[in-house]
């Protein structure tokens, strides 16, 4: 499968209530759409920027490289605050 940038445009779509964005042929997609789930919430994006920027995450099974991007750079992040936090104080 290729990474989502070389995705045709209106190619990716998300279709989960949980903001994954996904190829159209997700192996993990298919069985649920067969199982009559995600069809409700079957979301369309022109592009990949379009998709990140309405807050959806690449999809661990169809999109790895670019999963583990996302939550590499998430889990960044996140290290990053905690780190700048002032530390708690200790209630006896």
């Amino acid at each position: 499968m290729p990474p989502l940038s070389l995705i045709p445009p209106g190619r990716a779509g998300r279709a989960s209530p949980l903001a994954h964005l996904r190829r159209l042929d997700c192996p993990s997609e298919l069985r649920a759409i067969a199982r009559g789930g995600y069809v409700t919430h079957r979301v369309f994006f022109a592009d990949e920027a379009t998709a990140v920027a309405a807050g959806y995450r690449p999809c661990a099974r169809c999109l790895p490289t670019a999963y583990r991007a996302w939550k590499d750079d998430t889990l960044a992040r996140q290290r990053e605050e905690r780190e700048s936090r002032p530390p708690r104080k200790k209630t006896v």
